[in-house]
């Protein structure tokens, strides 16, 4: 299967801007274009941005108001912002900076930057959900880069733990509970943790169980009730395939570590 490219929405009023950009980034990324702030959210309505890189003065709405409501809308929060403008005063940077921006390019710029900041900002998301799907302890807030992020992520991780016991918990509960469209919470949860809603409340379960399982006292069964498996033989299963290795292993490799 091939790997589909990231998306990366340019919002720039200067056409030939535009083009030198898209040309310097087609080759490794899917572009999107607007002209301004209120173009750019409609096309991330209908897109699945990775990453924004606007310009600041442009009509209707400039790149600061753009940054800042991505910055601030849960669904948003999580896609990185480069803010590319001739507006290089000091003054200028701050309050990028403050409104999220996690980077800010001056122009005139050189092409291999902005090729490098694009490349690395996306890289180390990856890298962040990689981390928090595949290491046992690892909590969900690993991956987090900003307050509304840290609160999404905080009020759906509460709302897993406390019906974590819940065999029948799924994605429609969750939507129900975080007042959220089941397809943007989908996306939502898609971007910051690289899985599905039911992928993220097994992962969780998961983590759990490994917390539980380091305690006194706890055996294998006992744990999978907790966590909200239906059988031993299914905790077991998913146990393997996420860590490689069975929830009695594990109990064995702590107490090895403890000696």
């Amino acid at each position: 299967m091939v790997q589909e490219k990231p998306i990366v929405l340019l919002v720039e009023d200067n056409e030939d801007i535009l083009r030198f950009v898209t040309k310097d980034l087609i080759d490794e990324y899917m572009i999107l274009t607007a002209l301004n702030g209120v173009e750019a959210l409609k096309v991330m309505r209908d897109n699945l941005v990775h990453l924004v890189i606007t310009d600041v003065m442009m009509p209707e709405m400039d790149g600061f108001e753009l940054c800042k409501i991505i910055k601030s809308e849960v669904t948003y929060s999580h896609i990185p912002v480069i803010i590319l403008t001739a507006k290089n005063t000091l003054q200028s940077k701050i309050e990028g900076i403050e409104l999220g921006a996690d980077a800010y390019i001056e122009k005139p710029f050189s092409p291999k930057y902005l090729k490098v900041q694009v490349a690395t900002l996306l890289q180390n998301r990856d890298k962040l959900r990689h981390y928090f799907v595949n290491t046992p302890v690892v909590h969900i807030n690993t991956t987090v880069h900003n307050k509304e992020e840290e609160a999404f992520r905080n009020r759906i991780g509460r709302l897993i733990h406390d019906n974590i016991d819940n065999i029948d918990l799924n994605v429609d509960h969750l939507a129900s509970m975080m007042n959220m469209s089941r397809a943007t919470l989908y996306r939502k949860i898609a971007e910051v943790s690289d899985l599905s809603p039911n992928d993220l409340i097994r992962e969780t379960r998961l983590k759990y169980a490994v917390s539980l399982l380091a305690e006194e006292g706890y055996k294998v069964y006992e744990v999978s009730e907790k966590v909200g498996f239906g059988s031993y033989r299914q905790f077991s299963r998913n146990f393997y395939k996420q860590f490689g290795m069975y929830p009695s292993d594990y109990i064995q490799e702590l107490r090895k570590k403890a000696r």
